[in-house]
């Protein structure tokens, strides 16, 4: 069985009513990314991290994956698939897709901030005074501007074992995500789904200038049926 990885950003998540990550003017739905997705920020104003996380969350509570995420789950059908995603979301999973790496962390999860492995579920708001079993205050378990990407090594043995790779809903600009590229194969077949494609042509490369829903359901059949 052929394995494909798809490699998925915020592009992906959009069409299902999420924010993108980032915009041309570095805030993210108002706030300086900075102050809220960095451990400075963190030590500066906790609750003003918090309350953004809360927000987010109850946001992303209240959408549904797309079609998009869902033509990714029938690849499954006739292919071994592993996601990698640069997304905080939970909707690959609520689509039904089996195996997913989160690069950046998990928006539905928290961690203890005296044990980087006491990870716990959390659908509601975290709040100053929510702590851990040893004591320490709970954050969002997502991976902030200067720490470490825990799971990158993991999706680098993903992509250098890829028969198939597709991108879609990044534009694989931002690092270390972009860096898994250095790691495929030059003769593995690559999709770029992006309606607005900033990427240089290549032999292995197709190009799929649409939105992700409709990009991603053309591709799907294609590859179903071949």
């Amino acid at each position: 069985m052929q394995h494909i990885v798809i490699l998925t950003g915020a592009g992906i998540s959009a069409e299902s009513g999420l924010k993108t990550f980032r915009d041309s003017d570095g805030l993210w739905e108002g706030y300086d990314i900075m102050e809220v997705a960095s451990p400075d920020g963190w030590d500066r104003n906790m609750e003003k991290v918090l309350d953004f996380y809360n927000q987010r969350r109850k946001q992303l509570l209240q959408v549904s994956p797309n079609k998009a995420h869902k033509a990714l789950v029938k690849l499954e059908t006739k292919y071994k698939v592993s996601i990698v995603t640069q997304n905080i979301d939970d909707l690959h999973e609520r689509a039904g897709s089996s195996r997913v790496i989160h690069l950046h962390g998990e928006l539905l999860k928290v961690r203890s901030t005296f044990d980087d492995d006491l990870i716990l579920d959390w659908k509601n708001d975290l709040k100053t005074g929510d702590f851990c079993e040893h004591n320490h205050q709970l954050r969002p378990h997502v991976v902030w501007f200067g720490e470490a990407v825990p799971m990158f090594q993991k999706a680098v043995k993903l992509v250098e074992n890829a028969d198939i790779l597709i991108i879609v809903g990044t534009s694989m600009q931002v690092y270390p995500a972009a860096a898994l590229l250095d790691y495929l194969d030059n003769v593995t077949p690559i999709y770029f789904i992006d309606p607005q494609p900033n990427i240089s042509s290549a032999k292995n490369l197709t190009i799929i200038a649409e939105k992700a829903t409709k990009g991603l359901v053309k591709l799907a059949e294609a590859l179903i049926s071949s």
